[in-house]
Order: structure tokens, then sequence, then C-alpha cells
């Protein structure tokens, strides 16, 4: 007889589990051989670059290190007033050790020709102390005890508390200082965090004014797009494609090119305006200044977004079963209360994806309220764009940045907790 308890056998009369099993670790490999390169693709244009952006923000080695751009040799700088800072607490005024190690320091940057770069650090926290740098080190071999005096006397700034409090902060490489400044604030003398002074509030009211920006822009692409998208979904086939390329004709048209023409229509002498006072509907001294302000970046901001909002949208109205709302009025129901309980709620994952994409696409726009905006409607990526190209304040940069990216996780993260990010449908 048969033993029937006796295990399943391969043709080769190996067990049938075990090459089961050897075949799934094979598929499994195949399938990450296959997204590998995805993968790959992933980290060095996704991970690593904001990884690099999270680490530049914290680490700034300016005050601290010197690279010889031939050799690449790195030499420490500034070491014997780091020296000084680690042995005296906060607070501490600075005494003849301490302009006797600025002394050492500032002969050590002449003779690296590093002056500069020491200064530009400090420069990011107080402003003019490049050139006062660059001015001690040419007298830095030509100073004598006593060094306190000295050294006032070539400049009575490097008595100023606030200066030695930021270069406290620059001597070490790893610094929270630039996260501080992105929200407006500072360490005074005694390394306490206070406000900035209220003219130099900046970067809180930007953050502000682009999130409050973000949501607005998003509000009325969504009054917009739905119209259009469920008129999309209910057209015949012929007359939807249609409508669909006008839909998707901005895709194929220059960012650039979409900036200017709105640039053209909405100047003070544009065609909107000559249009208004040519109708008689305006005089020619109340034309309307719709350029250079918040209104012309949301104008043109919202009519640049507008095709992401309607994409998501008609994706899911499209998959709505028109049967539902005839259902619901059939039994008695008007056209709004049809509408508001069976159709909306269906049309919510759609609203989702797309108030999603146009936030964040929102919030990291900087080309066109750069033209169109003016002082009056930049955003903070205008600022980060500012620092990254103009002003080579890269930490700063990166944690305004960081911030920004950390404000949109919020968002993501209250849209998982209130909707539900597996309700979000993008097609």
């Amino acid at each position: 007889m048969t033993d029937i308890a006796q295990p399943l056998t391969t043709a080769d009369g190996k067990p049938l589990k075990g090459a089961l099993l050897r075949a799934q670790a094979r598929a499994r490999r195949r399938a990450f051989l296959l997204v590998l390169p995805l993968l790959a693709f992933i980290l060095i244009t996704f991970v690593f670059p904001i990884g690099q952006m999270l680490y530049r923000s914290v680490y700034n080695e300016g005050f601290t290190w010197h690279e010889d751009v031939t050799s690449g040799d790195r030499t420490p700088i500034m070491t014997n007033l780091a020296t000084w800072f680690e042995a005296n607490p906060p607070g501490t005024e600075p005494d003849e050790a301490a302009f006797a190690a600025l002394a050492a320091d500032l002969v050590t940057l002449r003779d690296l020709k590093a002056p500069g770069q020491a200064g530009t650090r400090i420069n990011y926290e107080l402003s003019g102390s490049r050139s006062m740098f660059t001015k001690a080190a040419r007298s830095a071999k030509k100073l004598e005890p006593p060094y306190k005096e000295a050294i006032l006397e070539l400049d009575k700034d490097w008595g100023n508390p606030e200066l030695w409090q930021a270069m406290r902060g620059a001597s070490s490489s790893y610094t929270t200082n630039f996260y501080l400044a992105a929200i407006d604030r500072e360490r005074d003398a005694s390394g306490s965090v206070t406000m900035v002074p209220e003219n130099r509030q900046v970067y809180v009211k930007l953050f502000t004014r682009t999130l409050t920006l973000s949501l607005l822009i998003t509000f009325l692409t969504f009054i917009l797009a739905y119209p259009i998208a469920h008129l999309l979904a209910t057209l015949p086939l012929r007359h939807s494609n249609l409508l669909m390329i006008l839909v998707l004709l901005p895709f194929w048209t220059s960012l650039l090119v979409r900036t200017t023409s709105w640039m053209v229509l909405l100047q003070s002498q544009g065609v909107l305006n000559d249009t208004l006072v040519g109708l008689g509907i305006l005089g020619d001294d109340g034309r309307l200044q719709l350029m250079y302000n918040r209104a012309g970046t949301v104008i043109s901001m919202t009519h640049i977004l507008l095709p992401f909002m309607v994409l998501p949208l008609y994706s899911v109205m499209r998959m709505i079963n028109p049967s539902y709302v005839r259902a619901a009025r059939s039994l008695g129901a008007t056209s709004w209360t049809a509408f508001r309980r069976i159709y909306f709620p269906q049309t919510v994952p759609g609203i989702g994806a797309g108030a999603l994409l146009v936030f964040i696409l929102a919030v990291g726009y900087y080309i066109t309220p750069a033209l169109v905006g003016g002082a009056d409607g930049q955003l903070i990526s205008n600022l980060i764009a500012f620092h990254m190209q103009k002003s080579l304040n890269w930490s700063l940069a990166a944690a305004l940045a960081a911030l920004l990216l950390a404000g949109v996780l919020l968002l993501y993260w209250l849209y998982d907790r209130l909707i539900g990010i597996d309700n979000l449908k993008l097609g």
C-alpha cells in the first residue's frame, strides 16, 4: 500500500515544497532586479539630494576649516578662539586671552588667505563682519600685546558682544543657528534665543504668505476645475476629447511663455486694462494694478496649476455611474440633494488628489511669483533661490527648504488622519 503521508516530489525526486520555496525566492530576486534601476534613480535624484539638504542646514565649516582649491588639503582655522570658547561659558566677556587667541587665528587666516571665508560665515549672522576680518587679517602680523587694545583700535566693533556670540556659534561646524534664522530668531550675547528686530522679521511672514496664497490658489483651482471636469466626464466622447486637448494644451507650452503672457495681459498698459478703458468701464487714471502684487501671483498661478486639478477630478468623475443620480432623483430627491448626497461624496478622492498636487506645486513655485508678483507677491521659494544663487548662504537656504518640507509633510499627515490616504485617487 502507498503511504498517504509521503511528501509530494518533483519529477527528479526532490521535495515539492522546497522547489516551490526556491521558485518563489527566484521570483523575488527577479522582481528586485527589475525595480533596482528605479530604486537607484529614486535614491540618486530624490533621497540623496534631500539628505544633503538636511545635512547642509545644520553643517557649515566656513569658520572652522579651510580647503585649498588646488591641492584639496584641509586646514583647521580659528582653533585658538574655539579653545577659548570651550573654556568659557556663553555670556563671558572677552578678555585679553580671548583677543590673543583671535590675533593668533587672524595670522593663520592671513597665511591661508582665508579671512574672507571666515568673515563670510559670520556675516550670515551679523552684517558687515566680512570687511572686519579682511581688514584685521591684513594687520595681523603687526599686532602686539595688549591684543585687546590693538584689535579694538583697528575696529571698535570687535568689542560687540553679538559678534562674539556669532563667533561662538560658528566655532562648531554643526549648528542650529540657521534654523533659528529661518524662523526670525537669533541668540543674544548671553546665548538665549530671542526674536530678531522687527525690521529683520522676514521669513515667518513669507512662510505665512506662502501657505495662505497656496491654499487660496488650491481653492480657486477647485472652484474652476470642478465644473470643467464634470463637463468632460458627461459630454459625448467626440466633444470631451476636444475639450481635453484644450485642458492639456498648457502642458505643451513653455511655463515662461505662459507667465510672460500674463504679464502682457495684466500690466497697467496691458490688454485687460486697455480693454476696460476702451469700453468705458474704467477711466484712464483708474487702471487696475494687477502686476507686481499678490493679485497677479494668484491669477497667473491659478491658471498655470488649473490642469493639475482638472485631471484627477476627471479621472474620478468618469468612473461614476450616472444612474446613481438618476435613481436618487426618481426617488424624489432634488437636483441639489442628489448632487450633495450622491455625486459629490464620490468625487472626494479626486478632490483630495488634486488639492494635494496643486498645493505642493504652489508652495514650491518661484519663477511665476518672481516675474509677476514683485516684492509683495514673493513666496518663500523666491528667498530660497536668492540665498542659493545670490547671497550663497546655502545653509540658510537649506534650513528654509527643510522647514517648508516639514510643513508639507505635516499637512500630508493631517490629510491622511482626517480623510485617509487610501481614498486618494489620481486615476
